[in-house]
């Protein structure tokens, strides 16, 4: 594998505007290729933005969501990625010839879908199917896997996806700032967002406290760290729908340093080069070489009814 420069983006999507979207990942893709980038990477629905779904019927989320790689948006990532020499990772809704819905994420470089992943975990909408695999693909030598926001929450999870090969995780979300049970938790008052110009202060505390970035400390660079690989986190920023989210979009690497944040109010991305050396010498290559799987392996196969529960979403057992 050579160096890899990627890129991390986020950005303030607008609800249901494909268009609008779409608008916003090329220019942020063609200033990224512009700088060096060979890879950029936005939030989960970042084409079709992802809260306002918690209020639409199935026959209203099948008119928003699209068949991969039919889609009309997949036919623009394609352009975008072809006119700038980029791949690019963005998230959409999906629907099957059997009218199933899904919370997909792809990869599209210029000869068009390189990877499609769906949510194992979804819980926005009650329509929408759960994905039944994990997802392993190549991006210029390097291997790659993909979850989406919750996904990442189950560490069984990102741990297969390393064992399947992946050097590098891409972790789209839309997250932090909703209420838990968390101590410190709880939505950003949106007021703070309309006057972040005249008080930035006010808006940062809040964004970077337990309501957002220090909670995220507490398990992201974990993850890294454990599976010693690459993981690329993309959020993104201002209100999606009624909903105010901080960013924070960043990169870290299998040490569980971070390498890259974005950290402006604005729409933007951060790039950094990556390395495959650090791959073997951070201590996760060592950990998952000296797994005992007898130890366990009856443990985590033991029977077991998944129960998924978001404290935000009224009613929600998935």
């Amino acid at each position: 594998m050579n160096n890899l420069k990627i890129s991390t983006a986020q950005f303030e999507n607008k609800s249901g505007d494909k268009e609008y979207n779409l608008s916003v990942i090329e220019k942020l893709a063609a200033e990224a290729a512009s700088k060096g980038s060979q890879v950029i990477a936005f939030h989960e629905c970042s084409i079709t933005g992802y809260t306002f779904a918690r209020n639409l019927s199935k026959e209203q989320l099948l008119e928003v969501a699209e068949l991969i790689p039919e889609g009309k948006s997949i036919q623009r990532l394609q352009q975008i990625a072809t006119q700038y020499n980029i791949t690019i990772l963005a998230g959409l809704f999906e629907k099957d010839e059997h009218d199933h819905i899904f919370k997909a994420y792809v990869c599209i470089d210029q000869t068009g879908l390189k990877a499609k992943y769906r949510k194992l975990h979804p819980f926005i909408n009650p329509h929408l199917t759960p994905g039944n695999e994990y997802c392993i693909f190549d991006i210029q030598g390097w291997k790659c896997g993909i979850l989406i926001c919750y996904d990442n929450n189950i560490v069984e999870n990102v741990r297969a996806t390393r064992l399947l090969g992946a050097d590098i995780i891409f972790m789209p979300h839309v997250t932090m700032c909703t209420p838990s049970t968390r101590p410190g938790a709880g939505f950003v008052d949106p007021e703070l967002w309309q006057n972040r110009e005249a008080d930035p202060t006010s808006l940062r505390l809040e964004f970077d406290g337990m309501k957002g970035r220090d909670w995220l400390m507490k398990w992201l660079p974990t993850r890294a760290y454990d599976n010693g690989i690459y993981v690329v986190f993309s959020n993104p920023v201002g209100m999606d729908d009624d909903q105010l989210k901080n960013g924070c979009s960043m990169i870290i690497d299998p040490f569980g340093d971070i390498i890259a944040e974005c950290r402006s109010f604005d729409d933007s991305f951060e790039s950094v080069t990556i390395s495959p050396e650090k791959l073997t010498q951070a201590g996760g290559s060592r950990y998952v070489k000296a797994r005992r799987p007898e130890l366990y392996r009856d443990i985590i196969g033991m029977e077991h009814h998944s129960e998924q529960k978001v404290v935000w979403m009224k009613d929600n057992t998935i």
